[in-house]
């Protein structure tokens, strides 16, 4: 009897110690599958309940393409945004033209795409009932801006004033495009340095009474960028999908919202003339 129970204890140990490797596979197994978690920052050009808007939908189809998951970190001002990406706390990060320059140089971001239907050019606007007809008008006077460093809306109109018309201006930062246009239309400055992009976007009670005074010099558009750190494979896995989103209606609507036209691929010397403007004697580091 006492010989039937101990065989009958093998049996039982062996089925368990049986189950125990299995469930260890199936462990193994969950974990080569597992989502890697990524940041994703944003360049605040609206407020940041529009740019959660605009952008968890489009995280969302990337996580559906790539098996991973990307939280989005938002940072209330530009120079919010600079200092996070300035010590390499995104992962992937859609910043502007310039900011990338530093971000490449400092940190090892790279582009890997863009909207490759426009261009980026910087506008300044006044009131539609301004009587300012040139930009030589503003020389001395009070003109806002979003932020230090906003390429279009900041760096390039402060360059080419200064440049091409020896126009120095009043700076004044006010954290966000929508900000410019809303201290114009008010009448609390007389001029405001933005976007085409943005100003489209504005609603018609700002838009419309605003009249651009100034156009730039046209470069290329916000990348979509990736630290150096994030691998290979899941940059690829990322570049594809953003280049597989633009190619249907769903996701060409969703990218449509940032704004991108036509999203492509994108290099590190689509950015390259930006170095020979001299933008550093306007650039601010926190």
């Amino acid at each position: 009897m006492h010989k039937l129970t101990g065989i009958i204890l093998l049996i039982l140990l062996s089925l368990n110690g049986f189950a125990s490797g299995g469930d260890k596979k199936v462990d193994h197994e969950s974990h080569a599958h597992e989502r890697h978690t990524y940041t994703v920052g944003v360049v605040p050009q609206f407020d940041i309940r529009r740019i959660h808007a605009i952008w968890r939908p489009i995280l969302n189809e990337l996580e559906e393409r790539t098996g991973h998951h990307f939280v989005l970190r938002g940072s209330a001002t530009i120079p919010a945004f600079e200092k996070e990406f300035s010590t390499g706390n995104f992962d992937f990060a859609y910043m502007n033209p310039y900011h990338v320059v530093i971000a490449s140089r400092d940190q090892g971001y790279v582009p890997l795409v863009r909207d490759v239907g426009r261009k980026l050019y910087g506008i300044i606007v006044v009131r539609k009932d301004s009587p300012i007809k040139s930009v030589a008008e503003l020389d001395g006077k009070k003109v806002v801006f979003p932020a230090p460093n906003a390429l279009g809306a900041t760096l390039l109109s402060r360059s080419e004033l200064l440049d091409k018309y020896q126009v120095s201006v009043s700076p004044d930062f006010v954290q966000t495009h929508s900000s410019v246009y809303l201290n114009v239309a008010l009448g609390e400055a007389v001029a405001g340095g933005g976007v085409q992009k943005t100003l489209a976007r504005q609603a018609p009670e700002i838009s419309d009474t605003l009249r651009v005074l100034y156009r730039t010099q046209k470069v290329s558009p916000h990348p979509f960028t990736v630290h150096s750190r994030v691998p290979e494979s899941v940059r690829q896995k990322v570049l594809d999908a953003m280049l597989d989103m633009g190619k249907t209606d769903k996701g060409q609507k969703m990218l449509a919202k940032i704004p991108v036209k036509q999203i492509g691929p994108a290099a590190m010397s689509d950015y390259s003339p930006l170095k020979d403007m001299k933008l550093e004697r306007f650039y601010q580091h926190w």
